[in-house]
């Protein structure tokens, strides 16, 4: 919360942070390879778990099969953090190119968002995209890989919302 400088008056703002006003620059989406870095944690953290599991004994109390469940737990979060780390080799304006290779019209307006696709979470930009007439005709949505950049799906249609022939 900050003040208006309007005598005592209180009034919500963003932080600076969250504030488009300030934002100056592109915005890089941040590489999915990062979440080796956790994988390794968890493996790390069942490693300890079956230590202590270990170490405890077979009669104490505070130790029991709880730590076993434990490190399989975290070594199953642990394997799969790491095998869905993909590095990414697509940007969106690669990606954007690519799909307008894809759609095979000239392309105005587009937009690129970056979702995950099958079981283990491959990167995948989703691009949707108009043509470039006023209005569009045509519209598109492409599926490009980011890890290799191929197209993995691709629909084309004509924009129902598009210039209609007159009678």
């Amino acid at each position: 919360m900050a003040t208006s400088g309007h005598g005592d008056e209180i009034r919500d703002s963003l932080p600076d942070d969250l504030n488009i006003t300030a934002f100056s620059g592109a915005y890089e989406f941040p590489d999915n390879s990062r979440r080796r870095i956790p994988g390794v944690m968890y493996l790390v953290l069942a490693a300890a778990c079956i230590i202590v599991r270990v170490s405890g004994g077979v009669d104490s109390p505070l130790v029991n099969g709880g730590w076993i469940a434990a490190a399989l737990l975290l070594g199953l979060v642990g394997l799969f953090s790491i095998t869905s780390g993909w590095r990414m080799s697509i940007d969106e304006k690669q990606a954007l190119v690519l799909a307008t290779r894809a759609v095979g019209f000239a392309v105005g307006h587009a937009s690129a968002q970056q979702v995950w696709h099958g079981v283990r979470s491959r990167p995948t930009w989703r691009v949707f995209c108009y043509s470039a007439e006023e209005p569009p005709l045509r519209r598109g949505l492409v599926l490009v890989d980011a890890v290799n950049g191929s197209v993995l799906e691709k629909l084309t249609e004509a924009n129902p919302d598009g210039a209609k022939p007159t009678a």
